[in-house]
């Protein structure tokens, strides 16, 4: 792989081991040409203070219209967007004041109060799985607690039938991963029925959650719209749940790798808060934030990015830039914590964060507090990270616990 002339193609072997190429593209070009895995041509940013610009740069747009028609412009054949427009109009694709209006609206509903209620039954859900984890003895950790915990939270706040979680969990694993359009068109079209359908039943009949609440909010008489409520409603689901099973798993398997750090964290647990952001900046749950492009041409360092270009801002690389953290690669929950973009930075940073670092914190001091023994049930080369260049997570994390 050339990485300093043609543009890299981030392929299955880049999506394996990340941080490699991105150490090798700081140290070169740290805004850069790359080729995605559906063949879409982007410029792709791995250094730190050029990431952290650009994610508040206005000059960088993330209208959902003009990026559908940027593609149809760039992309012949199958290669251009396939997901449903119905779960296209979020917050994370608008820009100011559509963006201003929807996050106020969405801020409204998605308190910091109504975060910090859900504790007790978090703790609840996360006793009843490890419950079911010590009586295993040996699990996949990701399906047996690191997804089970977050989607039921986010069921259950949203206020969807926890039996439909299976259903979400192979919807959500489609838009997020690299697979055909034509998979991604068919699950997010079966994704958007669905919600538009409990959104109905939502308005007929509400209840004491979330999307009763996104569904009847206002601000000085503006509402959601239907298209706007099934796109938020989506939106939430997807990211109030994949981000922190990849925060939990990604977090176990720092601590399993790092025998050091799981023993100092065992006994300090007052380290913890400090030891989740550490997770975050070291393995975080999302590799390359979602897609930009510029409204004019935007100078970075050396480089002058045309107008009308797809940008792709790579959050995990950022958070590994020595040139603002000592030691990236190492783990270390002692470090002060702050200053890691895992959860983006400027007017689209994370509105789900509270919930991600609280479920964090929960899972994991009560997974370390119940078990005094967890290790890797096989050998380390054999875990595999997933096929998408969105979400950092494993494919399974096996384990024993005692």
């Amino acid at each position: 792989m050339r990485l300093l002339d043609d543009p890299i193609e981030l392929d299955l072997d880049f999506m394996q081991n990340p941080h490699t190429v991105y150490d090798r593209l700081r140290a070169g070009a740290p805004v850069r040409q790359a080729v995605m895995p559906r063949g879409l041509r982007v410029w792709l940013v791995s250094g730190y203070a050029e990431a952290r610009t650009l994610l508040a740069d206005p000059r960088l747009s993330k209208d959902n219209k003009r990026i559908g028609e940027l593609f149809a412009s760039r992309i012949t054949g199958s290669g251009g967007p396939a997901a449903s427009s119905l779960i296209a109009e979020h917050m994370l694709n608008s820009d100011p004041p559509d963006h201003t209006r929807l996050r106020k609206l969405v801020n409204k509903a998605f308190t910091a109060r109504t975060v910090s209620r859900l504790r007790p039954r978090i703790e609840q859900i996360t006793d009843e799985l490890l419950d079911q984890v010590a009586a295993a003895g040996s699990v996949d950790l990701l399906e047996s607690f690191a997804f089970p915990l977050p989607i039921t939270v986010i069921c259950e706040l949203l206020g969807i039938p926890t039996g439909d979680r299976e259903s979400f969990r192979v919807w959500s694993n489609t838009i997020v991963s690299s697979v055909s359009p034509e998979q991604l068109r068919r699950h997010s079209a079966e994704l958007a029925a669905y919600l538009q359908e409990l959104i109905a039943d939502k308005r007929a009949n509400p209840t004491q959650d979330l999307l009763s609440d996104l569904t009847h909010v206002s601000d000085e008489g503006d509402r959601l719209s239907e298209v706007e409520l099934i796109s938020m409603a989506f939106l939430l689901l997807v990211a109030g749940h994949e981000t922190t099973v990849n925060l939990i798993g990604n977090g176990v398997l720092g601590l399993l790798e790092n025998p050091d750090q799981l023993a100092a964290l065992r006994a300090d647990p007052s380290l913890l808060p400090g030891a989740i952001e550490e997770f975050l900046r070291f393995q975080g749950p999302v590799n390359i934030a979602t897609l930009r492009f510029t409204a004019e041409p935007v100078r970075v360092g050396d480089v002058e990015i045309p107008e009308g270009e797809f940008v792709m801002i790579s959050l995990l690389a950022a958070n590994r830039d020595g040139e603002r953290f000592a030691e990236p690669h190492k783990l270390d929950i002692t470090r002060p914590a702050g200053g890691h973009l895992a959860f983006g930075h400027g007017i689209h940073y994370c509105v789900g964060a509270p919930l991600a670092r609280l479920e964090a914190e929960i899972a994991l001091g009560r997974l370390l507090n119940r078990f005094g023994e967890i290790v890797l049930d096989g050998e380390p080369e054999r875990l595999s990270w997933r096929d998408s260049t969105l979400m950092r997570g494993l494919e399974a994390l096996p384990v024993r616990v005692r």
